[in-house]
């Protein structure tokens, strides 16, 4: 890891801006970091960022582990909480975590809502859990296979017709609930990170200031309960096919109240492709991790 100084602290309407230097822990490649403060004022700490990226899994294995010790040692799996520590995890591999069926979820997606305090929605027409192959036949391209690999298991996660997720965070009520019964505390985490595959910008390769000759394709934004942004960070690229990439941040309590995810700046469409190329960076996503969602008083 190293360290990157940088800090921007909004107060007010913007009619006046502070920039301050703070410590931000990194692992793997360097980023455009943007941090905000609520409205009104909390006392800010900077958050610990972990990132990595490279051509296999072991190039960001070590950092997704310490990023499970920070945000806490246990996994708190579909335990009705909120519990005083741990972290939750998905990694869209099903029960068993050897999940091969192509699954397609509407928006807003429910199904870990209650079990592990996540509720997802996206601008497009839903999102899939399905392996690269899957994939392949999701959206009807078959460049698809040789590009994305998976961290964990078999299955990847996208959202389809747009390139926007959005994460909202409830106190977890376990899975054993009567039907129809959702989840409605909603609730902060201390940190969120997601591993990403293909992620191909920006590569160095041309003059657009630090960012080669394209901005960055992904990257993500964290929200506090009063919607304004807390900070944001591009996801680190790596060059070639099945690439794997991870972001995640923590701070030192829980103030994350929404997430924002950008995967890639070309949107997929079921049954409509488009190719990954040198003009269309395609991304999907893996495993989620996030602090144990904790209650709004």
């Amino acid at each position: 890891m190293r360290h990157l100084s940088m800090m921007q602290l909004i107060m007010g309407l913007g009619a006046a801006f502070m920039l301050a230097g703070v410590a931000v822990m990194l692992a793997g490649c360097g980023s455009d970091d943007t941090i905000a403060q609520q409205s009104p004022p909390q006392p800010f700490v900077a958050p610990a960022v972990f990132q990595a990226a490279g051509p296999n899994i072991a190039s960001i294995q070590n950092t997704v582990d310490q990023y499970r010790v920070a945000l806490g040692a246990t996994d708190n799996g579909n335990t009705a909480g909120p519990l005083a520590d741990g972290r939750r995890e998905i990694n869209w591999d099903g029960a068993g975590g050897a999940a091969t069926n192509t699954a397609p979820a509407p928006t807003p997606f429910e199904g870990f809502r209650n079990n592990r305090g996540a509720r997802f929605t996206t601008p497009g027409t839903g999102f899939v859990q399905a392996t690269a192959q899957g994939l392949t036949d999701h959206f009807a391209n078959q460049s698809y296979i040789t590009i994305f690999q998976p961290f964990s298991n078999q299955r990847l996660f996208g959202s389809d017709g747009s390139t926007v997720t959005n994460v909202e965070f409830f106190a977890p009520i376990g899975a054993n609930v009567p039907p129809g019964t959702l989840a409605d505390k909603p609730a902060t985490t201390k940190g969120f990170g997601a591993v990403f595959t293909d992620v191909d910008q920006p590569n160095g390769s041309g003059p657009n200031h630090s960012n080669g000759d394209r901005s960055p394709s992904t990257f993500i934004e964290y929200f506090g309960t009063d919607g304004g942004l807390l900070f944001k960070s591009d996801v680190p690229a790596s060059p070639g096919d099945k690439s794997v990439s991870f972001l995640g941040i923590v701070f030192t309590d829980a103030r994350i109240a929404k997430v924002k995810i950008v995967s890639g700046d070309t949107v997929p469409v079921r049954g409509a492709g488009p190719n990954d190329d040198a003009t269309h960076d395609i991304v999907m996503m893996d495993d989620f991790l996030y602090g144990e969602p904790q209650q709004i008083p």
